[in-house]
Order: C-alpha cells, then structure tokens, then sequence
C-alpha cells in the first residue's frame, strides 16, 4: 500500500514539474508578445531615421522560388489586405521563410534585427541553450536559426528545431515583421 502511494506521489511531482515547464514556456511567449506591444507602440509613437531616409534601392537579380519540398506544409505570410509578403514552409521540426518573388525586405530595415532576430529568435535560442546546459534539453535539438542573404537582401530564414507551440508564435512574429518591413519599404 504505501509502495502504491509512493508512486503516486512521483507520478504527481512529474506532472508538476512538466507543467512548471509549460507555464515558464507560456509565460516567455507572453513576454514576447509583451515586447512586440512595446515595439509597436514605440513605432506608432516615434518617427525614426529609417523613415526619413529611404532604403537601398532594390536589388536587380531576380528572386526564383524554391521548390516545394514534398511533405511540407506551406503557409502564405499575408498583410493585413492580404498581399502575400512570403511563404512559410514547415517539414518536420523546421521552418522555412521565403519572401515572395515580387518583395524585397533587407536585414537592415527595422524591426528584422531588433525585433525578430533579438528579441525574438536569439531569445529562444538563449532558453533552449540554457535548458541544454541544465541537461533538460540534447543540443541537437535547441533551436537555431539562419538568415541566408545577398548582400543584405534576405533570401531565406531557415529556423531549425521548432516546437509545436513555438511554430504559432513565430509564425505571427514573422508576418508581423515583415509586414512592419513591407510598409517602410513600399514606397521606393
């Protein structure tokens, strides 16, 4: 009997200790949506440098699509008017970002550094390897990412290692982004 009630009492610390995991992982989602608030209010509120000088002309080599890789699923990256700004693919636990043909967003046109890349992917990224050093989590499965460029003209951002409740949060961070890049630059 008491043997019985032993493993009960693991059972329970096990749940509680998975569900500490997943509030501390809902709480730094939170976090992050706090910040995107915080960046948006501070665009809203502010005229920066960036809108007043213009970006870099556009590049002239031509944008050819990838093919689609067989098995991954394939999410169109919309504005708010339903302009298609790039298409997520999404095979096994990676992520795919490729603009649109007819769109050029560069690594220098806010938010993508501030926003995206630090407070964003370097964020989980720092979580993931944090959990690894504490034996939580195998290196080979943090995530990591990279922006492949030409120039600094984005071709690709390749995320690797997502998890399921990871892939709804970037997804909306990465429209947002390049939303937010596709309106300051539309006009040159």
């Amino acid at each position: 009997m008491e043997e019985e009630r032993l493993k009960k009492i693991a059972e329970l610390r096990e749940f509680l200790e998975e569900r500490i995991r997943s509030l501390e992982m809902e709480i730094e989602g939170l976090r992050l949506v706090l910040e995107f608030v915080n960046t948006l209010l501070l665009e809203k509120s502010f005229k920066r440098a960036e809108e007043i000088v213009p970006p870099k002309a556009a590049e002239t080599a031509p944008v050819t699509a990838p093919p689609i890789r067989e098995g991954a699923r394939v999410i169109p990256l919309k504005t708010s008017t339903g302009e298609i700004l790039a298409n997520i693919y999404i095979e096994n636990r990676n992520l795919h970002v490729i603009p649109e043909a007819d769109k050029k967003f560069y690594t220098d046109t806010p938010p993508f550094e501030a926003f995206l890349i630090d407070k964003v992917l370097s964020r989980m990224r720092d979580v993931d390897q944090e959990a690894v050093k504490r034996g939580e989590l195998i290196p080979e499965e943090a995530l990591s990412f990279e922006v492949k460029t030409e120039g600094n003209l984005i071709r690709e951002i390749i995320i690797r290692n997502i998890t399921p409740q990871r892939e709804r949060e970037l997804r909306s961070a990465i429209r947002w982004t390049l939303e937010k890049m596709y309106e300051k630059t539309k006009g040159t």
